[in-house]
């Protein structure tokens, strides 16, 4: 649709129960309007029709399917909740590995002051861009190990591996990102279980998932826009089915698996799922990406 075609907005902002009102109409049923209500006041409207939208018999007429419920929607709202949780508890285990095999492996081939090495990067000016951007974010940081070495010492900026423990997974996704192709590249990749590139894919889909969940966006059947790619691993299991899709949560499932499993094997993370997976049955885990057979991928055979 054309600019000149769009109408502008114009609808009214209703209270709670004209919003039950305008949905009822649709054809979305509840069983009790007043915890509906209360619902609502908790989580608004329009972050809740991110959930009831999959409801929607076409989503230009805007009717419901038959049986589609206000309830149900909020059963996989939750879900969703608590997947988000666990998911960015387990990022943060394989990011924090990250920033120490970085640190360990680039400070011991290339001194303390490794990042302030241009030649050791692939684009000048994105590792410009990028320095500019850790300095930034030493001036935010009250982390008392900077204060402590901004006291003691003379130096532009602290020592890389001090630097890594308050950049942002983002920032840190990057500069691993622009590295030139090394032994030392690929050692830590390596142990992490991939090759450099595909290394690089999964931490750039990883801040990305992160991101989502910090956000509290909706995330279990997301079509993701940062996609990782199909790895060619060197340790460890990975998935047998190389035909799934790498756009949605099942395939980024499988990354936290196949990592946790190198940096933590007695993880709990499949157990988590499975008792997420039980207590909300109304979760449809093909939207989520999974195969038909998923339970009998060695990577998921535990679960």
């Amino acid at each position: 649709m054309s600019e000149e075609l769009k109408p502008v907005y114009q609808k009214p902002f209703l209270p709670y129960v004209e919003q039950i009102d305008l949905l009822k109409g649709r054809g979305l049923s509840f069983k009790n309007e007043e915890q509906a209500i209360k619902i609502l006041e908790r989580v608004s409207y329009y972050r809740l029709g991110c959930y009831w939208h999959m409801f929607l018999d076409g989503r230009q007429n805007k009717v419901f399917k038959e049986n589609s419920s206000f309830e149900s929607a909020f059963e996989i709202y939750k879900f969703d909740m608590n997947l988000r949780k666990i998911i960015i508890a387990e990022i943060e285990k394989i990011e924090v590995a990250f920033r120490s095999k970085m640190a360990h492996v680039l400070s011991l081939s290339n001194g303390s002051f490794w990042l302030e090495e241009k030649s050791l990067f692939s684009k000048s000016s994105e590792h410009k861009s990028l320095v500019l951007k850790v300095k930034e974010e030493i001036k935010r940081s009250d982390e008392s190990l900077i204060a402590s070495f901004k006291k003691e010492y003379s130096n532009d900026i602290p020592p890389t591996f001090m630097l890594l423990e308050i950049t942002s997974f983002g920032t840190l996704s990057k500069l691993y990102k622009n590295l030139k192709s090394s032994k030392e590249k690929q050692e830590i990749a390596s142990f992490f279980g991939l090759f450099d590139k595909a290394f690089e894919s999964w931490l750039y889909s990883l801040v990305y998932v992160r991101n989502v969940c910090a956000h509290y966006a909706r995330l279990w059947n997301r079509k993701m826009r940062i996609i990782p790619v199909h790895p060619s691993t060197h340790k460890n299991q990975w998935l047998n089915n190389r035909q799934i899709p790498n756009n949605r949560i099942y395939f980024i499932l499988s990354m936290l698996i196949y990592l946790l499993n190198i940096i933590n094997p007695k993880h709990s993370f499949k157990q988590k799922l499975n008792a997420l997976f039980l207590k909300y049955p109304i979760i449809d885990k093909t939207a989520m990406g999974f195969p038909a057979n998923w339970q009998k991928e060695p990577l998921w055979v535990s679960v």
